[in-house]
């Protein structure tokens, strides 16, 4: 049993999510690690960090997301379904970037506290946009 929620590619919605919940916590850990050191230890400013371990966060979501999370795809051009990626994936910066704005100057929340309540908001946008529009239960098998 536990082979199948690891390991075979499945359509069940349930199982996706509890993946995407992984895979996005690993992510997490690295975009909240490089958040904290680029800000604390490198001297850039918090948005700025942002963006960057956002960034390096997406990239490691769009790995699990084809190769472990959903078993269908809607495309077979790579090159579409990256740049469909990343635009939800920027869509997502713009969330994250308004919301630690908005937590962290307007409501003065630290930074790190933000983060997490940004990361909740962001990760739902982007588990429904992508298995809506690029990986629905109808689409090409991997």
């Amino acid at each position: 049993m536990l082979n199948k929620y690891l390991n075979q590619p499945t359509g069940n919605i349930l199982i996706q999510l509890l993946r995407y919940f992984v895979s996005g916590g690993v992510a997490f850990v690295v975009d909240f690690s490089l958040l904290y050191i680029l800000t604390e230890f490198v001297g850039l400013h918090y948005r700025l960090s942002t963006v960057i371990a956002f960034t390096v966060g997406l990239l490691i979501t769009y790995l699990f997301s084809i190769l472990w999370v959903f078993d269908s795809r809607r495309f077979k051009n790579a090159k579409l379904e990256i740049t469909i990626f990343a635009f939800i994936g920027v869509v997502g910066l713009l969330l994250t970037s308004f919301f630690m704005w908005f937590f962290t100057d307007k409501f003065n929340v630290h930074y790190m506290l933000s983060k997490v309540f940004t990361t909740i908001i962001v990760f739902l946008w982007n588990f429904i946009m992508k298995k809506l529009t690029l990986f629905p239960k109808n689409g090409r098998k991997n």
